[in-house]
Parts: C-alpha cells; structure tokens; sequence
C-alpha cells in the first residue's frame, strides 16, 4: 500500500494505520465512510464526470493515457467517468469516448483495472448528445432529437466549435431502438470493470429534451403532459436495470437554466420535480443534483440559487444524493453536515488536483487549472499536475470525524 493509500485509509477510518501530520481532517465530514447502493466508499468525495477529450477521434476508444489520468485520482471515494456515448447515432462531441464497441469495451476495462489497482471504484456515465451533436460527427446524418427543434447551443466538432442545427424528431420505433442502446451500453459498462452506471437525464442532451416543453412537441405517448415527457427517461432507467442491478444504477438530473431553448420556463422546475420523486420508487443507488451554473435571478428557479437546489430536492428524494457544482472544502462539509447532500462531487478542482484528497485532509493550498489546455490532446494539462509534498511529522493515529446517519 502506498503512502498516499495509508493515509486515505486512515482518514476515512482505519485505525489500525497511522498518518503523518494530519490534524486538520478531524472535523470533516467529508472524510467518513458511505455506503451508496451496492458500494461501500471509504469517504464522501466524488471525482465529478468532466469531459476532457481525450480519446481516439475516429474510433471512441479509450486511451492508457485516459487509464494513466483516472489512476492518478483513485484516492477519490468515487469517480464518475467522463460523459460515454452510449450509440454511433448518439455521439455528438469530438474526440470523446464510446461504450457500444467490443474495442471501446477493452479500452475501458484498461481503464477501470488501473482505478481498481490504485484501489479506487468507478463507473460510467451514460450519454446520449441528441440535437447537440452535428453531421460533421455523424457521417453528414442529421442529429436527432425529442422534435424537430433547433436547440440553439454549440456543437463541439473535429473542426471546432459550431452552432447546433434542426435535429430530426425520432420515430417511436427509433426511440425504442435507442432505449435498448441504453441498456446494452450498461451491460457493455459492467462488462468493462465498472463498479456500476450513470444515466446522464440533465444538462442539453437527449433525455432533457425529452423532458423541456420547448424541444419536446411531440403529440404521442412521448410528449405533452409530465408524464409523458418523462416516459422516455423512465423506460430507459428500466432498459438498464434489466442488466444492472438498481444499488449500482444512479441517475444525473437537475432543472437547469440555460441559453437558446433551455431557458427556465414555468415547465423546468415541474418536470424535475415530478421525476425526482418519481425516481425514489426505483431504489437507485443515487442521484446526482447539480446546483445553478448560470444565474437564476428573475427565473422560475430563482430560489434554487445556491444551496436552495439541494434544500428544494433532498426532501423529494428518497435515496443518496450527490452534490455538484461550486463545490469546495468547507461547503462540501457544511452540506453533508447539514443533512442536504451525502456525498458530494468536485470537478474543476479534480483537473489540476489529482490528489485532492489528501490537500482536502491536510487543508493545503489548490493548484490552478491550466485552461488551454483543458480540451487539448496530450499529457499537458491532463495527466502532469503534480502532486502536493507535504512536510513530515512523527506518526499518530488520529480518530476521524464520525457522523451520525439519520
């Protein structure tokens, strides 16, 4: 075991191990074990999925340069894996990874073996770009989408950034075809080494379209009434739980108010709500909420600014809830210990801090993100942020912070 390992271990609670000069974890709630679902995580930290674009363009295969980036950050008590295209006809972000060939299997099981080694858990997030994509990433094939409405975004392409065109609105044939993609990109995921799934339902892609009274007008089954607009995401969650079991099955989703077509409207907070609740029936193994990414002044979600999403939500979910978003050290801890989150998830820290855990525990400075290269190919920017050295102290065993579970 490694230095880096013996102290995580004896931060999130072994006390057989000591630790070198760590004092300032005691009071963290941040650093008590969970158990979500079917996993046991050794603290309350979670690698948030971040796109980094970082795997084979042409193929979607995961690189070992990829497997090299996750292991780096496998003291993590959980890490969701980049956003994974669950189909060809679902891709729509250049040089992002796949989950629907034998190839793309093999190059993520490269990469769960080598979290697993460095004694991390992981799973895979599941993704469908809908009318986010472009024909530029489909072989010159329309996107498709909940109707035939132009979302208004930006399509990250091979040749650069481009605006989003009309999308195609799927025949319900296509939609059940695509509910099956679900389903077997979970079992593709498990066959890879993940410790289980993640079905992205929020943010621009298809399952929100499905969901947003303005890309949805469709008059079927699918479209119209809360129940209908969320058909769509409840046939998936059980296309997948019919290959993974639900303590391993979670679901990202969060009313969200962004530009062109999804602008908050007096829809948004309704269908969320209405599916959130919903969702506590399945037993998943969480959920989760990102917070406001844009500013919610003068919108239908004005009141979920801040910590308000996470006070609006929890109640309504029964189950493990996930925080995201502007998350650091001290509002981490506040959340957990103030009954709003479980667990909670960091992104941007993650990208220039693959030790996060240990500066969390030892309260030392954050490195800085290197923004050009966030997208960019290669080690630089990605997988060469060095870790923090700190001094060493004579050993002791501490006794970490322990929280009550209502």
């Amino acid at each position: 075991m490694s230095k880096l390992a013996q102290k995580v271990a004896l931060i999130t609670g072994d006390s057989r191990l000591t630790h070198t000069g760590v004092h300032e974890m005691l009071n963290q709630p941040l650093f008590t074990p969970y158990r979500m679902g079917d996993l046991d995580l050794p603290s309350r930290i979670v690698m948030a999925p971040l796109t980094r674009m970082r795997a084979r363009s042409r193929d979607h295969v995961p690189t070992t340069l990829q497997a090299e980036y996750y292991a780096q950050r496998a003291s993590a008590g959980l890490i969701i894996a980049e956003a994974t295209a669950i189909s060809r006809e679902g891709f729509g972000w250049a040089d992002t990874p796949g989950l629907w060939t034998e190839e793309q299997v093999r190059g993520w099981r490269r990469v769960t073996d080598a979290v697993h080694a460095a004694g991390g858990r992981m799973i895979a997030q599941l993704w469908h770009t809908g009318a986010i994509s472009h024909p530029e990433l489909l072989d010159g094939a329309q996107p498709v989408s909940a109707s035939n409405v132009d979302p208004g975004q930006i399509s990250f392409t091979w040749a650069g950034r481009k605006p989003t065109v009309t999308p195609r609105s799927l025949t319900k044939h296509e939609i059940q075809v695509t509910i099956a993609d679900f389903a077997r990109a979970a079992r593709n995921a498990m066959e890879a080494g993940f410790d289980g799934v993640q079905i992205l339902a929020n943010y621009l892609y298809l399952i929100s379209q499905f969901l947003n009274a303005t890309t949805n007008l469709r008059k079927d089954e699918y479209g119209g009434s809360l129940e209908n607009r969320t058909r769509f995401l409840f046939e998936v969650i059980e296309s997948v739980l019919n290959e993974v079991d639900a303590g391993r099955v979670g679901v990202k989703i969060s009313p969200m108010h962004e530009g062109g077509a999804f602008q908050a409207n007096d829809e948004t907070l309704p269908v969320t709500e209405y599916a959130i609740q919903k969702l506590s029936n399945y037993n998943l193994s969480h959920l989760l909420l990102m917070g406001n990414t844009t500013d919610f002044s003068g919108t239908p979600l004005e009141k979920l600014t801040g910590d308000g999403m996470f006070q609006h939500f929890r109640p309504l979910f029964n189950g493990t809830l996930i925080a995201n978003v502007k998350m650091d050290r001290d509002r981490g801890n506040r959340l957990i210990a103030e009954g709003w989150a479980d667990l909670v998830a960091f992104g941007r820290p993650y990208i220039a801090n693959p030790d996060l855990v240990q500066r969390f525990a030892e309260n030392v400075p954050l490195a800085e993100v290197d923004w050009e290269t966030v997208y960019a190919p290669g080690p630089h920017g990605y997988s060469d942020y060095p870790t923090y050295q700190p001094s060493l102290r004579p050993s002791e065993v501490i006794t970490p912070y322990r929280l009550e579970k209502s």
